[in-house]
């Protein structure tokens, strides 16, 4: 994972009061060790899980606790307007209230009201209480405003039980908050379409053909294509949160992925074939709900469209099409083909039998595939980076375009 932009950026790191807080102290060694200079803000109840002592050792100056025990007058004012980019870690659910609402009430919160510097929020609590519509409320109202929300993960929870509303993985947030540091513009104009998620083809009324793709690279891709100033439409799947100025198409097969994709093709400069397309599909949708009383079922399975060798046919001069390849042996080989026969600009393999990789995964490890010859392997790293990665691809094969 790079986090070249953390060197020499001004990071607030604002730790409130869950349980998490703990591994914050992780983040600022992490932040500190990239390079930046990490301010630290406490809440008061942080202080019942975690002492101002150990980030005041790791940090870059002493701990901020107060807006009245200060050494500056106004300690959120001068947090705010110096930081390159505030981060909450973790953000409980009232940090996200106060944020949503205003409600300047201590340190941390008027320091967020009082900044005008992106803002990356990650939140953790209990299960039930993620799921809140209220809470739910203000995490889409914040991503609606511009703030990066990092969603917190499925798994153990203070109480023992597992859920989602774990504290994302420190991999993920330096992630984040080194994608927030990054200057936008390198994009900016650009019609960018990307697809994510896998197709679900119907065999009855409840039942459908799937694959185990989550969507996650495809939505990390159309977030920092949207981070780097292109506007960006994304044909998914999934519903995972999708921000705020992103065009969202629903579909669910692998026909109404080719119909919308090939709607939006036309009009965009590039093109990101994430999504796991079904290569098949029943030949005859059953009526209602097949019972087991009536056997099993004789499925005739039929091939779908091949959505990108189309994108492939249909490309006109100056666009850039990206295909991706999920593998489990002969990654490069079976890539290059495939680069080559649907007449790809890149194309992005990866080996999905690798621990850790591909689909259901947070992480990635992929090989990007250039029509000029060239390849970038990156290593096991968050989705998020492997975006930035096929997105700086994209980038210099838009300026071969230019030069040429």
């Amino acid at each position: 994972m790079s986090l070249v932009a953390l060197a020499g950026a001004r990071v607030v790191l604002g730790v409130s009061g869950g349980v998490a807080a703990y591994k914050a102290v992780d983040l600022c060694r992490r932040m500190v060790e990239a390079g930046a200079h990490v301010s630290v803000i406490l809440t008061e109840d942080a202080h019942r899980f975690i002492g101002p002592v150990t980030f005041s050792a790791l940090s870059s100056e002493p701990v901020h606790t107060s807006l009245w025990d200060d050494a500056s007058p106004i300690p959120h004012t001068r947090l705010g307007q110096s930081a390159d980019v505030v981060v909450v870690a973790p953000a409980t659910a009232r940090v996200l209230s106060a944020y949503r609402t205003g409600y300047s009430h201590d340190l941390l919160s008027a320091t967020l009201i009082a900044t005008r510097a992106p803002v990356v929020v990650c939140p953790a609590m209990h299960t039930e209480m993620w799921e809140n519509a209220a809470v739910q409320d203000n995490v889409v109202e914040l991503r609606r405003r511009g703030t990066v929300v990092v969603d917190p993960e499925h798994g153990r929870l203070a109480g023992g039980d597992s859920g989602a509303g774990r504290l994302a993985a420190p991999e993920a947030i330096l992630g984040a908050v080194a994608a927030a540091l990054v200057p936008v513009g390198d994009l900016a104009g650009m019609r960018v379409l990307v697809s994510a998620g896998g197709t679900r083809e119907p065999i009855d009324a409840v039942r459908v053909l799937a694959n185990r793709s989550s969507g996650r690279q495809g939505h990390a891709i159309a977030e920092a294509a949207r981070a780097r100033g292109a506007k960006v439409t994304l044909v998914t799947t999934t519903e995972l949160p999708v921000s705020a100025g992103i065009e969202h198409i629903a579909v669910e097969t692998a026909s109404e992925m080719s119909t919308a994709m090939m709607a939006s093709a036309p009009s965009a400069d590039v093109v990101i074939m994430t999504a796991a397309v079904a290569d098949f599909r029943p030949e005859r949708v059953v009526d209602g709900k097949w019972k087991k009383s009536d056997g099993a079922p004789d499925i005739r399975l039929v091939p779908t469209e091949d959505i990108l060798a189309r994108l492939g046919e249909t490309k006109r001069s100056g666009q850039i099409l990206v295909g991706f390849a999920a593998e489990t042996s002969d990654l490069v080989s079976r890539a290059r083909e495939k680069l080559v026969r649907k007449n790809l600009d890149l194309v992005v393999a990866n080996d999905v039998s690798a621990p850790g990789v591909g689909f259901g995964h947070d992480t990635n490890a992929v090989t990007i595939l250039s029509a000029s010859g060239e390849s970038r392997e990156v290593a096991l790293s968050s989705k998020h980076d492997v975006a930035v990665a096929v997105l700086d691809s994209v980038c210099r094969a838009l300026a071969g375009i230019r030069r040429g």
